[in-house]
């Protein structure tokens, strides 16, 4: 294949939506995964109608079978994946003493345990690449940092970290790269709801974009960067190394 093949989940909004516009525009075969099938279509539609080649696939990542289901479709489409980008993810900003074990569970299977069962059945195509395979995961800075009512997010955002880096030695003999991105604050909305204040708290005097980190995607997942595994990379413009003193 002259192309390469890049599965992005969680493609229908925010980061992933961006991610997946972001390959699709450099010449890659992108499939893009979601659960919710009305916000995946409207956002792959105008990529496809630009001739690029992205494929819509229905998911929901907490369940195994539904992964080895879309794995099924896309190994009949096409010879070899070659780039994973685990981006789905949901938060709940809830009072621990008033969150469920459904909703923490919830939060667990979507953000993290989607993280190994994906890694586990899309590395099972990539180790028959003779170049191996490209695996980012996303995670956060809440992973090390935190606001109150956060623990579930938090600890799901902590383990991707972890698990990167149990993920890339287990992988290395396949010659798959596996990385983490936290980002910090990202903005996926209108630039007007944004205030002053909001940019100048940053050392980079701006929030972020969800292109700054397709962008770092674009980067890990060249496979010309195999020396570059096992990390996880802080996109937060300089937030988490920020003094908080008044002064």
């Amino acid at each position: 294949m002259d192309k390469q093949v890049v599965i992005v989940t969680g493609a229908a909004n925010g980061i992933g939506k961006v991610v997946t516009k972001t390959y699709a525009e450099k010449g890659f075969i992108v499939f893009a995964l979601d659960v919710n099938q009305e916000d995946l279509e409207k956002s792959c539609q105008p990529l496809i109608e630009n001739h690029y080649e992205v494929y819509s696939l229905v998911c929901d990542v907490r369940s195994e079978s539904e992964i080895k289901q879309a794995l099924t479709v896309i190994k009949e489409q096409v010879e070899q994946i070659d780039i994973l980008i685990n981006n789905a993810g949901v938060s709940r900003m809830k009072s621990m003493f008033e969150l469920t074990l459904e909703e923490w569970e919830d939060i667990i299977k979507t953000n993290l345990t989607s993280v190994f069962l994906l890694t586990k059945e899309v590395a099972k195509v990539m180790k028959k690449n003779q170049h191996g395979g490209r695996i980012v995961n996303i995670a956060s800075t809440r992973a090390y940092m935190s606001e109150p009512n956060s623990e579930a997010y938090a600890a799901s955002k902590g383990g991707i970290i972890a698990l990167t880096h149990a993920l890339a030695a287990s992988l290395q003999k396949e010659k798959i790269t596996v990385n983490s991105i936290s980002p910090g604050w990202i903005h996926t909305g209108e630039e007007s709801e944004l205030r002053s204040v909001d940019h100048e708290q940053h050392f980079s005097k701006r929030v972020g974009t969800a292109a700054d980190i397709a962008r770092a995607c674009l980067f890990l997942t060249d496979f010309a960067n195999d020396f570059v595994n096992g990390e996880n990379v802080t996109i937060d413009g300089g937030m988490t190394k920020k003094m908080i003193y008044e002064q």
